[in-house]
């Protein structure tokens, strides 16, 4: 009989990082039957094996999996490998192409592999849905389309743009969400995870659960993460993203190379840490108790050592420091730059551009080749990677620019 924390303290961590749970006091509920009983509740994420590699955005609703399974949950890990056949239409304009049956395998396989680096192997059941999908009748497949209506499935943002834009919408494509619900009938899930853009799939399998005679699963929904620009999601296409099976050092570089803001989302869906241990260092950083710096130097530490080891995490950290992050002897040995606020085309809120500092301190030849170095990545000041054009200066101020190996101080008055 397993051993469960109260349900406070799991809902300290299942909670974090969650955009919505449908319904709180239902998993609630189960959470307190679970402690009674004994009995572990039953959690699945589905990941169709679409692409290869995975990179930090996939992982967000593996870590959530985790947390279920650090508190003694089962959970399931499904591969869609028959809902591949079919094609996502979450988030899609027009109908996907549908991949082979070898594409799907190798992925597959790359998939199971990777996902292991967060999940316990010897606690994770791990599925594929072709195991009851592929088993249904022609009569079974009518008889579970019975049960929506098309105008349900045009009430599916997607579905209903194509409509208005007189796209087209393949009659498969409606299968989807039948698909994935069915995947929660077989496996009698308690909960399922899923990204916000799949809500509309999420409750599709609450609907079929309780025709099924079955209780309706909870539904828990993270967001979807944004890319190291802050902006667009996470997306190797986008040249944003940071793939789990990167060097140990590249993965350290790229994530100290985010802003402060997105730190902290990041420190919320990329790590096992309780939203009250996340809030103190927020509370922290905010008293001055502990520098921004420092609090992302142990996120890019923490999220290393999870994808490779502890040791690793602690040589890319001082790489790192030694490659990158100035030291106040290294600083007094630099050439200094003497440069008035004025000349420089300071603004009215003390704004400074980029280009005009490096072309100042001759770290750059032209304002496009600093701008150019800005875009980048390849431009520090202070030790932080600089990624808009402007920067905010209190004269009188002396400031480390660095540019690539090259550095230098300038000092503004």
């Amino acid at each position: 009989m397993t051993t469960f924390l109260p349900v406070d303290e799991q809902m300290d961590l299942l909670e974090k990082g969650a955009a919505e749970i449908i319904r709180v006091p239902e998993l609630r509920e189960r959470l307190e039957k679970s402690r009674q009983t004994g009995v572990p509740l039953r959690v699945k994420a589905g990941f169709d094996p679409t692409a290869p590699d995975l990179h930090l955005g996939h992982t967000v609703l593996m870590r959530k999996l985790k947390h279920f399974q650090d508190l003694g949950h089962q959970v399931i890990f499904l591969v869609g490998d028959y809902t591949s056949l079919i094609g996502d239409p979450t988030g899609r304009s027009a109908t996907r192409k549908p991949l082979t049956r070898e594409q799907i395998d190798e992925n597959a396989k790359t998939y199971t592999d990777q996902v292991f680096r967060i999940l316990d192997r010897e606690k994770t059941e791990v599925r594929f849905n072709s195991e009851w999908l592929g088993k249904l009748s022609f009569e079974d497949i009518i008889r579970l389309a019975a049960k929506f209506t098309v105008s349900q499935m045009l009430e599916r943002a997607e579905f209903h743009a194509r409509f208005e834009n007189e796209q087209p919408i393949s009659l498969h494509e409606f299968m989807y969400p039948l698909a994935q619900g069915y995947d929660s009938v077989a496996l009698r899930s308690d909960v399922e995870l899923g990204g916000t853009d799949q809500k509309f799939n999420l409750l599709a399998g609450r609907e079929l659960q309780r025709d099924f005679g079955q209780p309706p699963q909870i539904v828990l929904m993270t967001p979807i993460i944004e890319g190291l620009d802050g902006v667009q999601k996470m997306s190797k296409s986008l040249n944003n993203a940071i793939g789990i099976h990167e060097p140990p050092q590249e993965m350290y570089g790229k994530l100290m190379s985010i802003s402060d803001e997105l730190m902290w989302r990041y420190w919320i869906y990329l790590t096992d840490l309780r939203q009250s241990e996340i809030d103190q260092m927020q509370t922290d950083v905010a008293s001055g108790a502990l520098h921004p710096m420092e609090a992302k130097k142990r996120l890019a530490r923490t999220i290393v050592a999870g994808f490779h080891s502890e040791e690793v995490a602690r040589a890319a950290d001082e790489n790192w420091a030694r490659q990158f992050q100035q030291k106040s002897d290294d600083v007094e040995g630099l050439e200094e730059i003497r440069l008035d606020a004025d000349e420089l085309g300071m603004d009215a809120e003390k704004r400074i551009r980029v280009a005009r500092l490096l072309t100042a301190t001759g770290l750059a030849a032209s304002s496009s080749e600093a701008d150019r170095k800005v875009k980048e990545g390849a431009v520090r000041i202070d030790g932080e990677i600089v990624k808009q054009t402007h920067v905010v200066v209190s004269a009188p101020a002396k400031v480390t620019l660095r540019v690539g190996r090259r550095a230098k101080v300038a000092v503004i008055g």
